[in-house]
């Protein structure tokens, strides 16, 4: 991860991103929680609307390969198909965790 090239993309300066990328994290920790909670639940509602926002604000840090994951999953919770959610669910969780980290590092 670049978080310098990453800012300058979207017009920031790095430690404005570095701020956006940790609101980010902590949201994105409720986010996950609500869409575990909606798969162990079997709700695919729910499980669509977390991956929304999860997808619209990893789309708009330029963080893709988050998006293109929770993008995925939201697709299935709109037709009502979760399988395969809990995994893709878990690579979302380790994905953020990366991001934590290395903003930790920067």
């Amino acid at each position: 991860m670049n978080f310098k090239e990453s800012a300058e993309n979207l017009g920031l300066e790095e430690d404005e991103y570095l701020e956006l990328i940790d609101l980010f994290v902590e949201v994105g920790k409720t986010d996950l929680d609500k869409l575990q909670s909606g798969i162990d639940d079997e709700n695919a509602e729910e499980v669509a609307k977390a991956a929304h926002s999860l997808k619209g604000a990893s789309g708009n840090l330029g963080l893709m390969e988050f998006f293109q994951i929770a993008k995925k999953i939201e697709e299935k919770g709109r037709n009502g198909q979760l399988e395969g959610t809990a995994e893709a669910t878990r690579a979302l969780k380790e994905r953020l965790k990366a991001v934590a980290e290395f903003s930790r590092s920067a």
